[in-house]
C-alpha cells in the first residue's frame, strides 16, 4: 500500500517489480486491498490509494446495509382484538411491539409493551376493550421501507425512543406491513459487521 501511496497511479507490474515478485503472486493481495476499498484500480492507469481510513471504509460499508437485509417477520393483530388477546399474542410471540391492521390488512396502529401495561393498570375488563382504543394511530407511526438504509432507521429508533418499526409497502389504500426492524435486528447487523460477514 505504501508503494501505491508513494508512486500511484502505478501498474501491478511495476509494484511487483519493486517487490521482486511476479504479478501473479501479487494479484490476490491487490484484489483484497481493492475490494476492501483501500486501493482503486483503473484499466490502463493502474492502482492508486483512495485515501480512506479504516473508519471511513467501515462507515461506507454500514451505509450500504439495507433494511431488507435484516428485517424480520412482523407480528400483527387486528384492530378489533381485545387488549387481553394482544397481551397474550405479545407474550407467545416474544416480541415488544405489535402492529395493528384493519380488515384489509393495512397498518392502522402500533402497540408497545408500555401501551399494554398502561391499559392493564386499573380496573378495566381487558377482554372487552379493543386495542384500537389504546394503540398509537396513523399518522403518528414511524415506518420504513426495505430499501431504506439500516443506519437511518437506527437513528429514528433512537430519536423517537421506540423499540421497533414496521417495514411497509405503500399501496393505493395505505401501508401493508411486510416486516419489522427492531433493536435486535440492529444488534444482529452489528455482530455480522464485527465478524465481517457483511459484503
Amino acid at each position: 500500500m505504501q508503494i501505491v501511496k508513494d508512486h500511484g497511479p502505478i501498474t501491478g507490474e511495476s509494484i511487483a517489480e519493486k517487490l521482486n515478485l511476479t504479478r501473479a503472486t501479487l494479484r490476490p493481495d491487490l484484489a483484497i486491498l481493492t475490494m476492501a476499498g483501500y486501493l482503486e484500480a483503473r484499466p490502463r492507469v493502474g492502482y492508486f490509494y483512495t485515501g480512506k481510513t479504516g473508519s471511513q471504509l467501515l462507515a461506507d460499508k454500514i451505509k450500504k446495509i439495507k433494511v431488507g437485509d435484516y428485517q424480520s417477520i412482523p407480528v400483527v393483530v387486528n384492530e378489533n382484538v381485545s387488549v387481553y388477546d394482544a397481551i397474550v399474542t405479545m407474550f407467545l410471540e416474544d416480541v415488544g411491539t405489535l402492529f395493528v391492521i384493519d380488515d384489509e390488512s393495512l397498518l392502522v396502529g402500533v402497540l408497545s409493551r408500555k401501551d399494554l401495561l398502561r391499559a392493564s393498570i386499573g380496573k378495566q375488563e381487558l377482554t372487552t376493550i379493543p386495542v384500537n382504543i389504546i394503540m398509537t394511530r396513523m399518522p403518528n407511526i414511524a415506518v420504513c421501507y426495505k430499501d431504506d438504509p439500516l443506519i437511518e432507521v437506527a437513528e429514528q429508533l433512537i430519536e423517537k425512543q421506540i423499540d421497533a418499526m414496521p417495514v411497509v409497502r405503500k399501496t393505493e389504500k395505505g401501508y401493508e406491513v411486510i416486516g419489522r426492524i427492531t433493536k435486535t435486528n440492529m444488534t444482529k447487523a452489528l455482530v455480522a459487521l464485527a465478524k465481517d460477514d457483511l459484503l
